[in-house]
C-alpha cells in the first residue's frame, strides 16, 4: 500500500469516527499555499481542525511526535484562512488523530481532543 493510499484510509477512518461520535464533516483536505487541513468537522460547540497521521505499527516516531510546532503554525495559518472565508460562531478547535494501519487494515485509531492551542502564535480567531 502506497503512503497516500495510507493516509487516505487512515483519513476516511477518522472521518468515520468522528461521525459517529456526532460530528459533521465540513471540509476536508483544505488547502492554502504552505499548509493544509486534512478534516474539518464541526459539532454544536466546536469548528474541529483535524490533523490525520497514518503509521505502521512500530514506527520510529509517532503521529503525535510528527506534529511539531511547524506543523502546527501551518495549520494554525490555513485554520485563520478557513475562518475567514467561512465565519463561524464556533469555538476553533485543534486535534490529532494518529491511526496505525498494517496491511490495508486499520489496526487502531487515538485521538487527542485539544492537542494544541493558538498560544505563541500570531492568529486570532
Amino acid at each position: 500500500m502506497k503512503n497516500n493510499e495510507t493516509g487516505r484510509l487512515g483519513e476516511e477512518f477518522v472521518c468515520r469516527y468522528l461521525a459517529e461520535r456526532g460530528y459533521s464533516i465540513s471540509a476536508r483536505n483544505f488547502r492554502i499555499k504552505g499548509g493544509e487541513i486534512d478534516i474539518i468537522a464541526q459539532n454544536d460547540d466546536y469548528l474541529v481542525f483535524v490533523e490525520v497521521k497514518s503509521r505502521k505499527p512500530g514506527s520510529l516516531v509517532s503521529g503525535f511526535e510528527a506534529v511539531d510546532q511547524r506543523k502546527k503554525g501551518l495549520i494554525i495559518r490555513a485554520a485563520s484562512d478557513y475562518c475567514c472565508k467561512h465565519p463561524s460562531l464556533l469555538q476553533p478547535r485543534f486535534d490529532i488523530a494518529q491511526v496505525i494501519i498494517s496491511c490495508g487494515r486499520v489496526l487502531s485509531i487515538d485521538y487527542i481532543i485539544n492537542a494544541y492551542d493558538t498560544t505563541g502564535y500570531n492568529f486570532i480567531f
